[in-house]
C-alpha cells in the first residue's frame, strides 16, 4: 500500500492512515491509524501491513517512494536489524526537532499541559556517547554477542557499536576474539561494559545463568582481565533458579566498582548500581538540575548513588538522600558528604514516614524541604508518590524523566496541586534512539 507519513510518534515509528480498499468507498479500515519504523514525517513510501488489530496497525517500510530531506545514510552497517538504534535514518539536528514534536505533543495529548514556549535543548555528541553498553551473549562453537533485533528477543550478532565509547568498542573486540577461540565459558548470558569518565577504565558485569559453574567463569574472569590492562575489575552475577529477578555475586576479580567523576567529585559505581549513560552530558544534567538551589534542606528521591546530591550538598546545609536499591544506596552513603543523609527505602514508603535504613546522624529534619528533586525510574511517580511530593509544601521541585507520557501524567498532578513550570530542559542522553531526557523545574 501507499502511505504519507503523517508524524513520528514515541517509540521510533511513524504514522500514517490507512487507505480504504480499492473500490470500496465504506470500507471500516479507512483512516485507521498504521505504525511502521525507520521512516520521517511528510515521506510517501510503499509498504506492507504485518499485524491489525481493532484501534491500529503495524507495517513494514517496503520502498521509499518520496524521501524527506532530511533523511541520511545510517552510520552503523547493523541499523535496522539491530533494536538499539531508531533515528540513524535521520540527521542529528532533526533528531532534536523529532524529540521536542513528541514531548510537546505527549504533554499536550496526555495531560492538557502545554510545555513553556522555549524548551531549551541540549544536544550531545551524536556518537561514542555511552558509558555503558550490555550485550547479550551465545557461547559455543556459534559465539555471538549483540542485542536483541527490533521487538524480538532474537539475537543480532554486533562486533562494533558506534553509539558506545571507543574503551567500549576495544573491550567488545576482545570479547569477540576471545569467544571465538572458544574461551568464554557455558552458562554466560550477559556481558556489560561499564567506562569511567575519561574512558580509560572499564568494569565488567557478566550475568550467568543457574548452570554456570563457579570455577570456569572465575577462571575465564582472570584470563580475560588480563588481555586488556585496562579492565579494572569483572563481577559475575548468577541467576537465582527459584527467583529469577534476583541474583548472587558469583565470582568478582579485581575492583567492584569504578569511580566516576563528575564536575570535580568522585562517585564510587560499584557493579549493579545504576549510573546515568551519556558521558557528554553527564555534567550538563547535573548543573541543570541543581540550578539556582539553595538553602537548609534539599530532598533527592531516587538518589542513586548521589550524583545529584553530592552537587547539592554545596549549597545545602542538609541533604536527606532516599534510594530503594541496596547496592546503589551503599554507594550512596560512601559518596554523600558530612552533611547528607542517605535512606534505604522506596520513595513511596519514605514518603509515608518510614525511616528504615536511616543512618542515624542526628539531623533533625526540616518539616518543608526547599526543594524536592525527583529521578524516577521509566514508570514515574505515580499517583500517590505525586501527590505526597505534592503535600511536602516543598516551593521548588525538579524533575528529571525519561519518559514523557509518565512524566505527562505526574505534571498533571503536581499541576494540580499549585505547581507551575518554570523551566523545562530537553537533555538529549541517548542520541540516535526514541528516548527523550526531561529536566522540568517547578515552582509553587
Amino acid at each position: 500500500m501507499l502511505l504519507t507519513i503523517e508524524k513520528l510518534i514515541y517509540g521510533g515509528d511513524g504514522m500514517a492512515r490507512l487507505p480504504s480498499s480499492e473500490g470500496d468507498a465504506k470500507d471500516q479500515r479507512r483512516g485507521k491509524a498504521i505504525f511502521l519504523p525507520y521512516v520521517l514525517e511528510g515521506e510517501k513510501v510503499e509498504a506492507s501491513l504485518f499485524e491489525e488489530k481493532s484501534g491500529f496497525a503495524r507495517g513494514r517500510l517496503d520502498r521509499l517512494i518520496e524521501p524527506s530531506s532530511q533523511r541520511v545514510a545510517p552510520a552503523c552497517r547493523y541499523f535496522g536489524q539491530c533494536g538499539g538504534c531508531h533515528y540513524q535514518h535521520a540527521g542529528y539536528e532533526h533528531q532534536l526537532v523529532i524529540k521536542e514534536q513528541i514531548l510537546r505533543e505527549t504533554l499536550r495529548r496526555t495531560a492538557h499541559i502545554e510545555a513553556p514556549a522555549t524548551i531549551e535543548v541540549h544536544p550531545s555528541p551524536p556518537w561514542n556517547f555511552r558509558n555503558r553498553s550490555r550485550l547479550q551473549i551465545r557461547t559455543g562453537t556459534n559465539f555471538a554477542a549483540g542485542y536483541f533485533k527490533p521487538a524480538s528477543h532474537e539475537l543480532q550478532p554486533v562486533e562494533e557499536c558506534p553509539i558506545s565509547s571507543p574503551l567500549i568498542n576495544r573491550g567488545l573486540a576482545s570479547l569477540w576474539k576471545n569467544g571465538r577461540a572458544g574461551r568464554l565459558p557455558a552458562g554466560v548470558s550477559e556481558v556489560e561494559f561499564f567506562a569511567d569518565a575519561d574512558d580509560s577504565r572499564l568494569l565488567l558485569e557478566v550475568y550467568c545463568s543457574p548452570e554456570a559453574r563457579r570455577a570456569a567463569i572465575r577462571a575465564w574472569a582472570e584470563d580475560f582481565s588480563g588481555l586488556m590492562p585496562e579492565i579494572a575489575g569483572i563481577v559475575a552475577l548468577r541467576e537465582q533458579p527459584q527467583s529469577p529477578r534476583t541474583s548472587e555475586k558469583l565470582v568478582s576479580v579485581g575492583e567492584t566498582h569504578l569511580n566516576y567523576s563528575v564536575l570535580g567529585k568522585d562517585h564510587r559505581v560499584s557493579a549493579g548500581s545504576f549510573f546515568q549513560t551519556n558521558r557528554y552530558l553527564i555534567e550538563k544534567l547535573t548543573e541543570l538540575v541543581c540550578r539556582g538551589c539553595s538553602g537548609a534542606l534539599a530532598l533527592d528521591l531516587y538518589a542513586g548513588v548521589g550524583l545529584f546530591s553530592t552537587a547539592l550538598a554545596r549549597d545545602f546545609h542538609h541533604i536527606v538522600s532516599v534510594e530503594s536499591s541496596q547496592t546503589s544506596s551503599a554507594d550512596l552513603a560512601y559518596n554523600l558528604p558530612l552533611n547528607g543523609e542517605a535512606i534505604q527505602t522506596t520513595t513511596e514508603k519514605y514518603l509515608a514516614g518510614d525511616k528504615a535504613g536511616h543512618t542515624g546522624k542526628g539531623f533533625v529534619v526540616p518539616q518543608k524541604p526547599d526543594v524536592a528533586v525527583l529521578d524516577p525510574p521509566r514508570t514515574g511517580l505515580g499517583e500517590r508518590v505525586a501527590r505526597s511530593i505534592a503535600n511536602l509544601g516543598a516551593p521548588r521541585v525538579c524533575y528529571v524523566s525519561c519518559d514523557p507520557a509518565t512524566l505527562a501524567r505526574d505534571l498533571s498532578h503536581l499541576v494540580t496541586a499549585g505547581y507551575r513550570i518554570e523551566q523545562m530542559h530537553l537533555v538529549d542522553m541517548f542520541p540516535q534512539t526514541y528516548h527523550i531526557e526531561t529536566v522540568v523545574h517547578l515552582t509553587r
